[in-house]
This record gives structure tokens, C-alpha cells and sequence, in this order.
């Protein structure tokens, strides 16, 4: 290249490092695309998730063109730049994230509306969908009952039976019971668990108690199918029940039909405190165990002719009996959406064998997560689907990742060395999938388990080479009545199950709070765990530091310093003494008193005291109010505790008159009766300033919101919002008075 009269040999110097400085990026970014454009698909379904989760992040309904417009926008980009794989990629990831709000809202417009329930109690008349045995009595889910004669409503309504009520009711039986009913309730605080948005996709209208004996009209028609394989699982249920009594047979009863409602809650405590819970939860691991054995069976069988081993593709038989036994499974246990989401994949598997190609992948997990999204959209804020996944795909990314380490050790002549490397196998899939899942459970449940790993090495063998099996084989044996040869063992093996958990989850420090995490907080770990999953060169290592910003974001949320219950029923004050709790009325619920436990990661609440000085000065009380400040030199709220407003506006920054029906004191923030019923239930902070958030300015205007709450559009929310965060924008401030 001829030089011009000014160019200094510096600046040539600079423009040839600049040259080769790009040509290196360019044919490292050729290199990095060459590795990871097949990757780019398993994006999409990332995608599409992040559209149903926005979708539930509105305040209100969007319109029903918008998913649509997003996805044949994407749709528009993808075939402009479709000579560009990344382009193409690009456009791809709108044309998903579009499908998934499209998905979501015409779900919802499809639900049935909410049902007006009565305040009183009622006849209701209908047919019987489901019954469920508790462990004290049992429970009905009536289907399209009629009110006190009225027309049917659209969605079901679930009724407790009164305990000694013998029933003797099954599934298409109809019913006429009295009883008090009521809609699902709201939620504890805001951003708690939204009760009221599952009962809406679910189809629940609302649930109460019986008030007298039920008393049935008619029995269920001989062609009802589905209410007779209902009473077919009800039947097996009690059976099992019957040889097997107490919490064995309970849960005999769940692993075989997944009726997991008789389940004694000491046990199912202690299942879920020494990280065993999943055993309980049929889903992937049953299906996976039953259709194994169902592979190895029938394989078995075929080996034993000579012709069928030499002529027939024994394997892609074993594979397809195993995937019609699989299915049969699906159907006794209820066919939920966490077992229809691993038998999709377990159906992928299966062709998957059948045409010689890999078994397991991302791409089959991908593919499912699809299909679920499109069918159930609703699922994805719920934690067996954030768990599951998050499971399924460290489990193929670490193994695929581990795959040369551990085909050296399972390739050792040493039958010692094979056996240690099956029980590393094991634990290394504990580890795996029980660390995936680890900060979904910690946000939804605020707790974690610290002996998950030393638990499933022992109980996941037990299960699958021992309890499973046995109930398999008791089914065929039950038209013969001969169950108990097979029941038996399978009742000893629980028993080992049992107790395992029990001595578990009574170590040291087995199940450990953890401070709550905010949503937005959920969702980086996700994305930093799908960065750290999908991508296969070393760009995948940014996501460790994704993941860990993720988990240290509980620091940058605090808990609420006050919560007012739904029906101002209880109001909660906390401080470093711990959690004081004013009783104010009725409806101070257990449910809601545990949740607000979980979120303040405290003991037993102590009462509010009539008179006096506690918490080293934070709670102040005379007769007829207490003065709450909990920090020092900051804002103070006062509750007042009769039914009149004050004479004059105290000197507060807050006021909690929960017996009063409205109050207005100019400056300063009230929450009144009025507020309560209009917006639900409150959290409160009063570290900078006041900020107030009330559950329906945090849910806004959603079809399975009750009453609307017009009033709070246009506040800002995130996805999958669980715990309440101190720096959204709707929580109202207000300045300190001078």
C-alpha cells in the first residue's frame, strides 16, 4: 500500500494493528459462530417462556393482536435475514417471545369466567369429578354444580365432607350436599402465593365445607369413561389403603395413583425437609422408573425365544411396550401436567430410540417445554415446572459436559470400580438436579435442605429397585386378589422410605431458611443457568457470574417492616425482637400467619401487648393505639385499635386503622377498612421515607383478580412476582414531615 505524503509510520503501524486486530475478531466470531449456531434453537423456548412470563407481568389484559403482531414481526425478520444465521436467530427470538404472550392470553380468554359464590350456606347439586381421601375424611370436586337450584355454574367447586360421613360417592356420581362455600382466597401479602390465579386455570371456582351429610341422587352412568377410570384410580387407592394402613399405605396409594392427599402432614414434613419431597410429587422420576422397568421386562421376555432375538428388533419393541405402559401410568395417576410433561419427553425418547438417534438431549427438552407452553401456559409460573426444568437441563448439560470422565470410569474392568462408579452416578445426579432446583425451591418455599444429596443416594435406589416395582407388579394381581403377595414388600420398602426421611430431616440444620428472594432475582439466576447450559464454548462461563449475582439479590430486597392481612384480620409489626402480631378481627387465617412466617424467616409470633414498651423501644402502646418505629430516627406508623378515627391527625407518617371504615388526614398515609376491602392486603416499609403496596396495586386488572383493581393500571410489575420489593415504582412515598 503506497503511502500518502502525511502518513507518519505511527499511524501506518496503528491502521495494520487495527487491520489484523479485526480480521482476529472477525475469525474468532467465525469460530465462536461455527460452534454455537446450532445452539441458537435452543433459545427459542427460552423465548417463549420470557413471553408467558411478561404476559403475567401486566397489570392488565393486552389486546389480542398483540402476541400475534410480536410473532409475525419476528416472523418477518427471520425470513428477511434467513441468508444470516445470527439474523435469522434474531428474528427467531421475537417470533417465540410473540407466541408465548399469544399463547397466554388466549388461554385465558378461553378459562370460564369467576362465579359469584354466596355469603350463606347453599344447596349445591352436581356431578362428582373427583373424590380424595384426606387423612381425616375426605373431599369432593363437584363439576358444573347448580346454586340452590340455580343454573349450573361454569367452574367446579371443591367441598370437605364432614368427618364420619361415610359418602360412599365416586366419580360421575351426583350429589346434593349443603355447605358453605366461598372463592379462592387472596393473597397473604402481596406478592405472596396468588391462590386465586391457579384455582383460575385450574378451573376452581371456589372451596368450602360441608354442613350436613351428602346424600346421592344418582349413580354415575355405565358410559361416563373418564369418571370411570376415576373410580378405577379410587379403587386401586383403596386397596392399597387397605393392606397397607396409615401413612404407608398413603403413600403406597400416591406413588401408585397419585392420590397424595391422605398423607399425614408429620411425614409429608418430613419428606420435604430432608429434600425427598419429589418422591411424593409423581412426575419424572415415577414415569421414568416405570417405563424402565417396563423396557427391561420386556426385553427380558423377548430374550427368552431364540427366533424373537434374532429376527425381531427386540429393542424398539421393549422401547414402545415400555412408552403403552408409560401412558397407562400417565392415565392412572391423573394425567397433571408434571407427568404429562415427562411422558412428552419420555415419547420423544422413545422415538428417538427407535430411529437410532440420541435418546436424551436439549433438544427434546426444548421441544417439550414447547408443547407445555403452548397447551398450559399457566404452568410456567409455578414451581414443578421451574424446578423439573431447571433439573432436567443441568442434568444433560453436566453430563454432557462430564461425558469423557465418566466414560473412563464406567469403562473399568474392576467390578469394584463399576459399582463405585454407579453409586458416583447417583450422587452426581443428586447433586446435579438438586442444586438446579435449589434457588426455585428456596423462592418459592423459603427454605432450603442441606442433606438433599445424602438422602436421594440411599431413598432413589430404594424407590426404584425396590417400592416401584412391587406396586407395578401388585396391579395385575389385584382382579385376582392376590395383591398382597406384591403390597407387602412394597409396604416394607416404604417403610425404609420413611425411615430415611424421618432421619434425615432430623439432623442438625436439615432444613434452613433463607432470606427471600426477589422475582427479578429469579429470573437472572434462570437466564444465568439456561447461559450456563446451552452455549457449548467457553462463552457458556459467563453465566456462573449471572448466576451469582442472582442468588445475592435477596440483599437488595428487604422484607416488608409491616403486612396487613387481606381481611385486616391480622396485622404484623417486625422488629429485632421478632414478629409482633396484632389480632384485629376475623380472618386471621393459619394459612396466611405461615406465609408471613416464611417471608420474615421467624419463630412463633408473639402478641401485640396491651400496654408498654417492647422491641428496645420500636413498639410503643397505650390502651387504645401503639406507635411502631423500627428504625431509629426514621418514619413511625400508628395503629390505632378502636373503631373511631382519631380526634386529631396524630404526628405519624402512617396510620393502621383497620376498625375504622375511612379515614383521611391530609399528609399522611391511612390504611383504613375501606383500603383493605378495596385493595386486599398491604406491605409496608419505613426505612426511606413510607412506601405503600397493596396486593391489587401489585396484580392490577386481571380476569381471576376479583373486583377488578382498575385503579392500580399502569404499575410496574415482573415476572413470576412472589416476594414484595422495595424498589417498585407503585409502592407510594411520601416525604417526612419537617
Amino acid at each position: 500500500m503506497p503511502l500518502g505524503a502525511g502518513t507518519s509510520v505511527r499511524r501506518l503501524g496503528l491502521r495494520v494493528a487495527g487491520e489484523r486486530g479485526a480480521a482476529a475478531g472477525a475469525e474468532l466470531f467465525a469460530r465462536w459462530l461455527a460452534a454455537e449456531h446450532e445452539r441458537f434453537v435452543l433459545w427459542l423456548p427460552v423465548a417463549l417462556l420470557g413471553g408467558v412470563l411478561a404476559y403475567f407481568e401486566l397489570d392488565h389484559e393486552p389486546a389480542l393482536w398483540l402476541g400475534p403482531s410480536i410473532a409475525g414481526a419476528g416472523l418477518a425478520a427471520a425470513v428477511m435475514f434467513r441468508r444470516w444465521p445470527v439474523g435469522r436467530a434474531l428474528g427467531l427470538l421475537p417470533l417465540a417471545f410473540g407466541l408465548g404472550i399469544a399463547a397466554a392470553t388466549f388461554a385465558t380468554a378461553g378459562a370460564p369466567p369467576l362465579a359469584a359464590l354466596p355469603h350463606r350456606a347453599v344447596i349445591l347439586t352436581g356431578r362428582v369429578a373427583a373424590v380424595e381421601t384426606l387423612p381425616e375424611g375426605s373431599r369432593i370436586t363437584i363439576a358444573r354444580p347448580s346454586i340452590d337450584g340455580a343454573a349450573p355454574i361454569a367452574r367446579s367447586l371443591r367441598v370437605r365432607l364432614r368427618r364420619g360421613d361415610p359418602g360412599g360417592l365416586a366419580p360421575g356420581d351426583t350429589v346434593r350436599v349443603r355447605a358453605l362455600v366461598e372463592p379462592p382466597s387472596d393473597p397473604s401479602y402481596p406478592g405472596a402465593w396468588d391462590v386465586q390465579r391457579d384455582a383460575f386455570f385450574s378451573g376452581l371456582g371456589g372451596y368450602g365445607f360441608a354442613l350436613g351429610r351428602a346424600s346421592r341422587l344418582a349413580a354415575a352412568p355405565r358410559g361416563a369413561i373418564a369418571e370411570r377410570f376415576e373410580a378405577l384410580r379410587e379403587g386401586i387407592a383403596d386397596r392399597i389403603r387397605a393392606a397397607l394402613p396409615d401413612a404407608v399405605g398413603a403413600i403406597a396409594a400416591t406413588l401408585m395413583t397419585g392420590l397424595s392427599t391422605a398423607i399425614p402432614e408429620p411425614d409429608r414434613a418430613a419428606f420435604r425437609d430432608s429434600g425427598l419431597a419429589h418422591l411424593l410429587a409423581v412426575a419424572g422420576l415415577h414415569i421414568g422408573i416405570v417405563m424402565g422397568f417396563a423396557f427391561a421386562l420386556s426385553r427380558a421376555l423377548l430374550a427368552l425365544s431364540e427366533r424373537a432375538t434374532l429376527y425381531f428388533p427386540t429393542k424398539q419393541i421393549a422401547a414402545f411396550a415400555a412408552l403403552a405402559v408409560g401412558g397407562a401410568y400417565l392415565l392412572l395417576t391423573g394425567a397433571h401436567l408434571p407427568i404429562e410433561r415427562s411422558f412428552a419427553m419420555a415419547a420423544l425418547a422413545v422415538l428417538g430410540l427407535a430411529a437410532g438417534r440420541r435418546v436424551i438431549s436439549l433438544r427434546s427438552l426444548g421441544l417439550a417445554a414447547v408443547v407445555l407452553l403452548l397447551l398450559a401456559p399457566a404452568s410456567a409460573v409455578g414451581v414443578s415446572f421451574q424446578m423439573s426444568f431447571s433439573a432436567v437441563l443441568v442434568l444433560i448439560s453436566g453430563y454432557e459436559a462430564l461425558r469423557p470422565w465418566l466414560a473412563r470410569v464406567n469403562g473399568a474392568r474392576s467390578w469394584l470400580r463399576r459399582m463405585g462408579g454407579h453409586v458416583l452416578a447417583l450422587a452426581l445426579t443428586s447433586l446435579l438436579a438438586g442444586t438446579a432446583s435449589l434457588p426455585f425451591a428456596a423462592y418459592h418455599f423459603g427454605h432450603i435442605q442441606l442433606y438433599y444429596v445424602l438422602a436421594n443416594i440411599v431413598a432413589v435406589p430404594v424407590t426404584a429397585l425396590w417400592v416401584m416395582p412391587a406396586g407395578l407388579i401388585s396391579l395385575p394381581l389385584m382382579p385376582l386378589h392376590l395383591e398382597g403377595l406384591a403390597l407387602v414388600p412394597m409396604g416394607l420398602g416404604v417403610r425404609v422410605l420413611l425411615m430415611i426421611a424421618h432421619g434425615v430431616a432430623a439432623l442438625p440444620a436439615a432444613r434452613v431458611a433463607v432470606p427471600p428472594m426477589p422475582a427479578w432475582g429469579l429470573a437472572v439466576v434462570a437466564l444465568g443457568l439456561a447461559w450456563l447450559c446451552l452455549w457449548r464454548s467457553r462463552l457458556r462461563l459467563a453465566g456462573i457470574p449471572i448466576l451469582f449475582f442472582g442468588l445475592a439479590t435477596p440483599m437488595l430486597a428487604p422484607p416488608p417492616d409491616i403486612l396487613v392481612s387481606e381481611t385486616a384480620g391480622l396485622i404484623g409489626f417486625a422488629t429485632p425482637a421478632g414478629v409482633f402480631v396484632a389480632r384485629t378481627g376475623r380472618g386471621a387465617s393459619a394459612f396466611t400467619r405461615d406465609a408471613w412466617q416464611l417471608l420474615w424467616r421467624s419463630g412463633p409470633f408473639q402478641a401485640l401487648p396491651q400496654t408498654g414498651v417492647v422491641a428496645g423501644g420500636a413498639l410503643r402502646c397505650a390502651r387504645d393505639e401503639c406507635l411502631f418505629r423500627p428504625h431509629p430516627g426514621g418514619p413511625a406508623a400508628l395503629l390505632l385499635r378502636g373503631k373511631d378515627p382519631p380526634a386529631s391527625c396524630p404526628d405519624a407518617a402512617l396510620v393502621l386503622a383497620p376498625g375504622v371504615e375511612r379515614d383521611e388526614c391530609a399528609g399522611i398515609a391511612t390504611i383504613d377498612r375501606d383500603s383493605v376491602w378495596r385493595n386486599g392486603a398491604y406491605a409496608v416499609w419505613l426505612d426511606r421515607g413510607v412506601r405503600v403496596l397493596s396486593d391489587r396495586g401489585l396484580r392490577g386488572d386481571r380476569p381471576w383478580v376479583p373486583g377488578g383493581g382498575a385503579a392500580a393500571r399502569g404499575a410496574a410489575r415482573l415476572p413470576m412476582a412472589q416476594l414484595p420489593m422495595a424498589q417498585l415504582p407503585m409502592a407510594k412515598t411520601i416525604p417526612l414531615p419537617p
